[in-house]
């Protein structure tokens, strides 16, 4: 039977994913014992003098303190310790912006902190203490960190949340070199494939392409954390319809979803054969330029985090799907690329309180129930799941994404001096 001709220009494929997120740091520590302050400069702070001692409680029933964040005077005000779920108000009354953190003075060890606390601004910095030493740390732009007096806490029953030693750039550099040296040896396997791929559409052979498009495709999903590096390259190998006016039909939308989209839309083998010759160019300029490009040490642990996000977003929405209906492929994937960077993290993670052991649990729960999908290598398209199949991987993915923002916060390098 003749091959059918691409489908209309009314085809307008997917609706187009959103940029990915911007790097952010979202919350220092889990389990609710710490968090970051709140992002919005408080208008009104129930605070006391500056001797430390507070008003009448405010609303939210808890102690307030009242911190001076300066360069002279880091962390004056706190004079009337106590153990306990609580707030200190911080005030940077400065001319410059500051980061602050709580950490143990001896250790290093950060319990919670306040990111760009801008001159003349207040912002609450909610804690819960146990006994122990605290000090803060200043961290003001263009100057040195200063750290404040250091307080004692003792008498309290409660039990005070975890702290984490900050990741250093040099503590970075050793799982960055492996990560990057074992994309290297990916980018060889995605040229192999890619070829396979394109020979199957040289020779006619569509049946066999769309199983080699898979093949080649997922290899490339699970490198995710490199996708930064990678420039152009990513739009070249990787890219949507985002941004296109023609939307599939447009003349700049390449690489492994325009080739997805003629072979899932009954595009002939001759007409497929200028994308695939452009995708495999693309992928074969990635793997001879890998070796003289540099991961930057700072994104790693982000991107342990970033890959499922994104994967929550637009492979769990279907934005991305362009005729093959493997988004649920394309998420387990992206899972196996999550947990060959967070091996590499591994050895900074187990010695910092990041839920380590509750993550690895719930990478094993989202692998069986995503594997569940998986009949032979023909996966099961997102509009046939059931209701609860549905809610069952929203959920899983969901929840494994909140416990990977630990690993993005933790991993995040911070000013110490």
């Amino acid at each position: 039977m003749p091959e059918a001709a691409v489908g209309t220009a009314a085809d307008t494929g997917p609706a187009a994913p959103p940029p990915r997120p911007a790097r952010r740091r979202t919350l220092l520590l889990g389990g609710g014992a710490l968090v970051v302050a709140a992002a919005v400069v408080a208008a009104v702070l129930a605070t006391g003098g500056s001797d430390g001692r507070h008003a009448a409680r405010p609303s939210d029933g808890l102690r307030h303190t009242s911190v001076e964040i300066t360069s002279a005077a880091c962390g004056r005000g706190w004079t009337h310790p106590a153990a306990g779920k609580q707030v200190f108000d911080l005030h940077n009354d400065s001319g410059v912006a500051a980061e602050v953190y709580l950490t143990d003075p001896a250790s290093g060890a950060v319990y919670g902190e306040v990111e760009g606390l801008a001159p003349g601004t207040a912002r609450p910095l909610r804690v819960t203490l146990g006994n122990g030493s605290y000090a803060f740390k200043c961290v003001s732009d263009d100057a040195d960190a200063v750290t404040g007096p250091t307080v004692r806490v003792t008498g309290g029953t409660a039990k005070g949340g975890p702290a984490a030693v900050p990741v250093t750039q040099q503590d970075l550099i050793p799982p960055t070199l492996a990560y990057q040296k074992w994309i290297g040896a990916r980018t060889v396997e995605l040229a192999e494939k890619t070829d396979t791929l394109r020979a199957a559409i040289d020779r006619g052979d569509l049946a066999a392409a769309r199983k080699d498009w898979l093949t080649a495709h997922l290899v490339y999903e699970r490198m995710g954390a490199a996708y930064g590096t990678f420039g152009d390259a990513d739009s070249a190998i990787n890219g949507t319809t985002a941004g296109l006016t023609g939307g599939v039909h447009d003349k700049d939308f390449a690489g492994f979803h325009r080739v997805e989209y003629g072979l899932w839309h009954g595009e002939s083998a001759s007409g497929l054969r200028g994308p695939a010759a452009r995708l495999a160019k693309a992928v074969h300029e990635l793997r001879d330029g890998w070796p003289d490009q540099r991961m930057d040490p700072a994104d790693v642990g982000l991107r342990a985090h970033e890959i499922l996000e994104n994967t929550v977003q637009f492979e769990l929405t279907g934005r991305t799907d362009y005729g093959s209906g493997t988004n649920l492929a394309t998420a387990r994937a992206n899972l196996d690329g999550t947990a060959e960077l967070l091996g590499r993290l591994r050895p900074l993670l187990k010695t910092r309180d990041v839920g380590l052991s509750g993550i690895d649990t719930w990478m094993t729960r989202a692998g069986r129930t995503l594997d569940e999908f998986d009949h032979d290598g023909h996966w099961t398209p997102l509009d046939r799941l059931t209701r609860a199949q549905r809610e069952k991987v929203d959920a899983d993915l969901g929840e494994l994404v909140e416990r990977l923002a630990d690993v993005a916060a933790l991993t995040d390098v911070r000013r110490t001096a």
